[in-house]
């Protein structure tokens, strides 16, 4: 697969990305694709390895390595290096609902594992699939199929993340007449409202969305089950019913102060921002869109101190909306020491590398201001207001690691003395999410787990109520756009067979 010499006689080739003070002056994708030219000679370099640790998708130490989708990677490198675009788009749909979405936010579990990667750079796999997914939609490979026939079964999909759509996908295919309803006023859930338009345009999203549509799928918005429509006239209405709701639940800071005023969760900040851009948004000749922050609906940073709580992946994304927005200045809180630059000899290949990350966000502080935002082993103590009740400055302290006497596990503990207060007008909860939200899981009557996840037997996705199941971060908790798809195709799976006695659904 792929030529045979090539990872020795290329160099591997990535997406260029735009200069960080360019590219904070707009809220659109960053990254400029490789010709095509270019993109089969990355094709090349896939080494036709034994064993693909690419694909693989197991857990080592706690952590994936590989594509959980098991995405059949070397086949379509090696499709792509031979020209043949249109077969390596239906070796990619093959084991993935949506490589417009993951060739854009995944992190690429798949490039990690890279046997390339092991003495060189890996494969630059996830341009190769933007390439493939692109050249799709452009020729038309990726148009609408409708299903030719029904099965006159009936199945509520509530929720529109990744999880829900997957899930929907597959069971439409199947023949199943599928609903899906989100309470929000776009379908996508967190892929709308939860990732910034800089890393995927919500164009993107209506693309995919018109196309399911097309294909038979109703999609039913601004409709909180559990509130506006009861769960008892769905399990009616419907033969199943999969609960993807998603993690829902925002892990809040319990400190001195935390009612002041201007601390927002991360989730409510970035989809501020997305509505008040697609609210104002202006379509032009060409197709494309027109954004902007007129309509002044959204939590602003611009010209304020902002302090963003949490180091992940939402974190870095608050950071970098912080920027668009003109901040003042950008300060990034992270509890736990800074990972190493380079593996350790406790973390070798083909582990996910537990390496320190710079994102783009913290790039483009360091372009404008001169120094990375993160500051590590740190916490709030308590947050000062001014007479307003805004808040106006944040006691932090810094953290050690510790060994606990009983359980034997590492906590950070705080050290004597180490406080110290900085200004802050903005102040973001980015510390990640808890589980599921009470109100859907007791109107369907679901049992949950200690982590407010619902219950099921593992490895299953049938709840503790007949006919209803459930998938996602809703189900395995906060995870990976990737790892919500997978789940998603899983439960279509057993609910296939449930409704049919048998299924011959392709998931992995």
């Amino acid at each position: 697969m792929g030529k045979a010499t090539g990872f020795m006689e290329y160099e591997r080739q990535d997406k260029k990305a735009e200069e960080p003070e360019s590219r904070i002056k707009h809220f659109y994708e960053f990254h400029t694709p490789l010709s095509k030219e270019e993109q089969e000679i990355q094709g090349a370099r896939c080494m036709s390895c034994g064993v693909p640790f690419c694909q693989s998708g197991q857990m080592l130490m706690g952590m994936a390595s590989g594509c959980p989708l098991h995405n059949l990677v070397p086949e379509w490198n090696d499709l792509l290096y031979h020209g043949n675009w249109e077969e390596a788009y239906y070796r990619l749909k093959k084991t993935n609902n949506f490589p417009e979405f993951t060739s854009r936010v995944c992190p690429a579990l798949c490039e990690a594992a890279c046997t390339c990667g092991l003495n060189g750079d890996p494969v630059s796999t996830k341009a190769n699939e933007y390439g493939i997914i692109e050249n799709a939609y452009e020729k038309g490979y990726a148009a609408a199929k409708p299903v030719q026939i029904r099965t006159g079964k009936k199945v509520a999909v509530i929720g529109s993340g990744p999880s829900g759509l997957a899930a929907a996908d597959m069971l439409n295919r199947r023949g199943h007449s599928v609903t899906v309803y989100e309470r929000e006023d776009k379908v996508g859930g967190l892929l709308r409202y939860g990732i910034p338009n800089m890393k995927l345009e919500k164009q993107i999203i209506d693309r995919k969305i018109a196309i399911m549509e097309e294909e038979g799928i109703r999609f039913v918005t601004n409709c909180n089950i559990g509130k506006d429509k009861k769960a008892s006239s769905l399990l009616k209405e419907y033969d199943r019913v999969l609960l993807c709701c998603g993690a829902s639940n925002p892990r809040d800071i319990k400190v001195p102060g935390r009612d002041a005023k201007g601390i927002y969760f991360a989730v409510d900040f970035l989809k501020s921002t997305t509505k008040a851009l697609w609210n104002s948004a202006e379509q032009k000749q060409d197709g494309s869109w027109k954004l902007s922050l007129k309509d002044g609906s959204y939590i602003s940073a611009k010209g304020k101190n902002v302090m963003v709580i949490g180091g992940g992946d939402t974190g870095n994304d608050c950071v970098g909306t912080s920027m668009r927005h003109g901040a003042r200045s950008v300060l990034q809180l992270e509890m736990m020491p800074k990972a190493p630059d380079r593996r350790t000899e406790t973390n070798p290949w083909p582990e996910w590398p537990r390496i320190c990350k710079t994102d783009y966000g913290q790039q483009e502080v360091k372009a404008v201001f001169g120094q990375d935002p993160r500051v590590y082993q740190t916490t709030v103590k308590e947050f000062l207001k001014d007479p307003e009740g805004n808040v106006k400055e944040a006691v932090l302290v810094r953290l050690e690691p510790k060994k606990d006497e009983k359980t034997g596990r590492m906590l950070m503990t705080e050290i004597e003395g180490s406080e110290y207060t900085v200004k802050v007008d903005l102040v973001l909860i980015a510390a990640g999410f808890l589980g599921s939200q009470e109100y859907v899981t007791k109107a369907f009557g679901v049992e949950t787990n200690e982590r407010t996840n619902v219950k099921t037997a593992e490895g299953a996705y049938q709840t503790s109520r007949e006919n209803v199941f459930t998938a996602g971060d809703m189900h395995r908790g906060q995870s990976l756009v990737v790892w919500a798809i997978r789940e998603g195709r899983e439960a279509a799976r057993e609910v296939d067979i449930s409704l049919m006695g048998y299924t011959n659904m392709y998931v992995q």
